[in-house]
């Protein structure tokens, strides 16, 4: 069973999409290609967020996971918006065992919220055959409500551990923290030479999104919660009733976008 098996609809809905800033930077990033033509790879697409934010400025977007409902919801979202001249293959796969078409590869392989979940100095090894050689690959996030980060999100993260203990929950299991940096560890993959970019981001919440984006986590999925959830959801409002007289939460967050490429002696 996936980790975000049933929860397409909340994480289509609730989770931030992709800032505009930040799609420039990986437009940036990517080489530049005559006549455009220019190929687009996104590991873990989800919901198809990162493939809708950067519509127009890739030609041949492959968008996989391997989950098929976030896959369906990414085809209703995307597919009507997609231009005339572009392609779109939304692929149900791990990012380990995808083979790309014969010939194909991506200027830039995107990895947004998902590198955690990978095997991932296999997964960057495996790249290598699937990146132009001038091409780029972006792992990149925001941070997680788990990470806190202002009083109102700790109340609600301490409201999640009283309901589902204190270990951060992954599905049916906990969530196994990386403790190196990733750009450590695109520094000993073929993408060696790696920038780090910084986008701030400032969101307004209310008590009913943050309830969703909680949804739409492996840590707080509804179905853990089990004959508890109404109980869970009161709960939470009543703890952020202690911040906001109005329902009104602010977030101050950023990305961290990770530029991995390969060095002059590669390849």
């Amino acid at each position: 069973m996936s980790l975000f098996t049933g929860i397409a609809t909340y994480y289509r809905q609730f989770r931030p999409g992709i800032p505009a800033d930040v799609a420039e930077v990986l437009d940036r990033a990517a080489p530049a290609r005559p006549g455009g033509g220019r190929r687009l790879l996104d590991v873990g697409t989800g919901t198809g967020l990162v493939a809708e934010a950067l519509l127009g400025r890739f030609d041949d977007i492959i968008a996989l996971d391997n989950d098929a409902d976030m896959l369906a919801a990414a085809e209703s979202a995307l597919r009507p918006k997609l231009p005339a001249a572009s392609r779109l293959s939304l692929v149900e796969s791990t990012a380990e065992d995808f083979i790309p078409p014969s010939d194909w590869q991506a200027e830039l392989v995107t990895v947004c919220r998902a590198f955690h979940w990978l095997d991932q100095a296999n997964v960057l090894n495996l790249l290598d055959r699937q990146v132009a050689q001038d091409g780029v690959v972006a792992i990149f996030g925001d941070n997680s409500f788990w990470a806190a980060g202002s009083d109102w999100k700790e109340a609600v993260r301490d409201v999640v551990k009283s309901f589902l203990g204190e270990e951060r929950r992954a599905g049916s299991g906990t969530f196994q923290h990386h403790n190196r940096p990733y750009s450590e560890i695109m520094e000993e993959s073929p993408f060696n030479q790696v920038e780090e970019v910084r986008v701030p981001v400032e969101r307004t919440w209310n008590a009913d999104s943050i309830l969703g984006y909680l949804y739409s986590t492996s840590f707080a999925a509804p179905h853990l919660f089990g004959d508890r959830l109404k109980e869970f959801e009161a709960a939470v409002k009543g703890r952020l009733a202690d911040f906001s007289d109005d329902d009104t939460f602010l977030e101050d967050n950023e990305f961290l976008i990770r530029l991995g490429r390969r060095g002059r002696d590669a390849g």
